[in-house]
């Protein structure tokens, strides 16, 4: 019994040893990230601070953001610096996490979990792409403008002309952007948006586990809808525009994942059919047919039935 215990103990020391080599592998990895992408942390800076700089722009404004803290800009330059340096990192965490696991896995999980590992920091940067390119300007444009709508709506309420000259001694609000504020909001967008383009790999990964299948995303259509509609009314500023985008993308990706996860099931129905493990009466013939089919096979068949009970 002790022979065991010592026997059965070994490979336990040696999955902790390599795992520890494997973690300490993608922390000096990340650190290296970190390093170099403080080195150009203020260009990134500018790029994140491009959307606001053109609104500005297009405003007559300065295109110019404020620090209020001593240190607010150096923390500012530490948090890209953490964020880029994972994801300048991420392919030596990504291999070395799949060094770990992959002599765990057989051959044929193994191709089928690769490619989602390629797949998702695709996607991601696709999302951060977006947000930055097509959803921070619309964001910025309508939460900047908004300081302008609310006095000409109250001159409007008030009888006063819109198009008057007010006195230098009126108060008025500026805009002085903040860095950090700024920031933060950019990197929301490209986070929400980056995790919403994870859609796809997300559902077809759970279809290739059997947890989804193609009919119940389709029975399920409706109420993704009603959940997109919300999601894009909590993510996006309350402008009509940005949130037909969000929406548009994001249920575009719902159907992707329909095709992805349908494909997926033909693909392993032909692999149990290929090695005799396809059971007819627990699978059913057909099992993966479109509901335009289904619904039009239980038509004949429901016609077929009457005209049987008549003769």
């Amino acid at each position: 019994m002790s022979d065991s215990v010592e026997d059965s103990s070994a490979p336990l020391i040696e999955h902790l040893t390599e795992l520890r080599t494997r973690l300490i592998r993608s922390v000096i990895a990340f650190l290296v990230g970190m390093v170099l992408v403080f080195i150009v942390a203020e260009p990134i800076l500018n790029f994140l601070a491009q959307p606001i700089a053109d609104v500005l722009r297009a405003r007559g404004e300065n295109p110019q953001l404020i620090f209020t803290a001593p240190q607010e800009k150096f923390f500012v330059l530490i948090r890209i610096s953490v964020i880029g340096g994972f994801a300048v990192s991420f392919p030596v965490i990504a291999y070395q996490l799949w060094r770990f696991i992959a002599p765990g896995l057989y051959k044929n999980e193994q191709n089928a979990f690769l490619p989602f590992i390629f797949a998702s920091p695709v996607m991601f940067l696709l999302g951060a792409t977006f947000a930055h390119y097509v959803v921070t300007p619309l964001a910025m444009n309508f939460f900047i403008g908004f300081s302008d709508a609310i006095p000409t709506l109250a001159r409007m309420l008030t009888g006063e002309g819109v198009g008057e000259v007010t006195e230098d001694s009126e108060l008025r609000t500026v805009f002085l952007g903040s860095v950090r504020e700024s920031l933060n909001l950019s990197l929301k967008f490209i986070l929400a948006f980056g995790l919403c383009f994870q859609l796809p790999v997300l559902l077809t990964l759970m279809g290739k586990a059997g947890l989804v299948s193609a009919r119940g995303l389709k029975g399920v259509r409706k109420y993704a809808v009603v959940g997109i509609l919300l999601v894009a009314a909590l993510v996006t500023p309350p402008d009509v525009v940005t949130q037909l985008i969000l929406f548009t993308v994001v249920y575009g990706l719902y159907e992707v994942s329909i095709l992805l996860v349908s494909r997926v099931e033909k693909q392993r129905e032909a692999y149990l059919k290929a090695e005799g493990l396809w059971d007819e009466d627990i699978h059913g013939d057909g099992a993966f047919e479109d509901d335009d089919e289904e619904d039009e096979r239980d038509g004949r068949g429901t016609k077929d039935d009457g005209k049987a009970a008549d003769e």
